[in-house]
């Protein structure tokens, strides 16, 4: 297993900025999904890794070895493209030994290495169909094998599932999480879907605007986000503007906020963000004074059988809160309800 390494990377296409000035260490045999909007330079950072693309600045090294000028047939990488990229006009097992052939390796042990791919990826016995015969997590299922061939030490995948239906890209997640852990190989996802990416990764980068704003495992990412993009882009957040007062507390919509983390250091009257998930929000019947709270009217009422999410209008600020239907309050739409922020649910965020 080789750490992999990215030192100042830069991209530039004429004047426009892709990547901005990437460090990341990764450490071998982890999962790592590059998360981010459309844009945001997540896939040309993936295409840097592989050598599909050559950085303006910047060192991108395997192990201790510089890769960043070393072809991309020379990296060892195996790669699955968001077209997946199969050979249409060759069977599963030439598609899967297609790099093996290229090499020189035997048609006997390229046809054992593909039964072997196949059994792995859980389609035993399909090597002589045609890829057109396939449905389409079959197809994805193939690509990975062909990536995997050539025993790759960095395995890497561009918007892996995109094209695929909602229960299927489930099913998919997990699947590629336990082969990922089976094998221990070095694998990056690039995705913009926060929830394969908390699914899946051991590690997320959180990118925008060709730049990372948060590095961590999925749960730091989502309970102390860095920011106020990474708390808006990762699950759904209450994010309420305030203002700090003395003593590090924040004001909320005129009333006092006992904060657990962020308010320290800053100056009194800074204008500030307050995160709050939506299943740490308690909604109360009626008026009910105290501290962490706020009166509003019930906006909104969602049942989805597992879950109820409930919206509460504070003077223009649309409050969410979800609990299981166990702990529904008696409350209706149109009804005065209280919101309640519990003070080690709140964080204080700058833009």
């Amino acid at each position: 297993m080789l750490d992999l390494s990215l030192i100042d990377i830069t991209k530039r296409f004429g004047h426009v900025v892709a990547v901005a000035e990437v460090d990341l260490h990764l450490d071998g045999g982890k999962m790592v999904s590059f998360l981010g909007p459309s844009g945001c330079g997540k896939t040309t950072l993936l295409r840097l890794i592989a050598g599909l693309d050559s950085p303006t600045q910047g060192r991108v090294l395997l192990g201790e070895r510089d890769i960043t000028h070393t072809p991309a047939h020379r990296r060892n990488m195996g790669m699955v493209f968001q077209s997946l990229a199969l050979f249409p006009h060759l069977s599963v097992g030439d598609n899967i030994t297609y790099g093996l052939k290229i090499r020189g390796v035997s048609r006997g042990e390229r046809r054992s290495r593909a039964e072997q791919l196949l059994e792995l990826v859980r389609l035993p016995g399909i090597a002589e169909r045609h890829v057109s015969q396939l449905s389409g997590g079959q197809r994805q299922r193939v690509a990975i094998a062909r990536a995997l061939a050539l025993e790759p030490d960095v395995f890497l995948l561009d918007e892996p599932m995109s094209a695929l239906d909602a229960n299927l890209r489930e099913a998919m997640q997990i699947e590629l999480r336990q082969l990922q852990q089976s094998l221990n190989i070095t694998t990056i996802v690039v995705t913009h879907d926060q929830g394969e990416a908390m699914t899946m990764s051991d590690l997320v980068v959180v990118m925008s605007n060709a730049q990372v704003q948060q590095v961590g495992p999925p749960l730091e990412i989502y309970r102390r986000p860095a920011n106020k993009f990474v708390a808006d882009f990762i699950g759904t957040s209450n994010l309420l503007p305030g203002r700090i007062e003395n003593g590090g507390q924040a004001v909320v919509a005129g009333h006092g906020f006992e904060i657990a983390r962020g308010g320290d250091g800053l100056a009194a009257d800074s204008e500030v963000v307050v995160l709050v998930r939506p299943e740490d929000v308690h909604v109360l019947p009626g008026h009910q004074d105290g501290p962490n709270r706020l009166l509003g009217t019930v906006d909104f009422i969602r049942d989805i059988g597992a879950t109820v999410e409930i919206i509460v209008d504070c003077a223009g600020e649309k409050v969410i809160s979800m609990m299981t239907p166990k702990d529904r309050p008696a409350v209706s739409v149109g009804a005065e309800a209280t919101v309640e922020f519990p003070t080690d649910a709140c964080s204080v965020l700058r833009d």
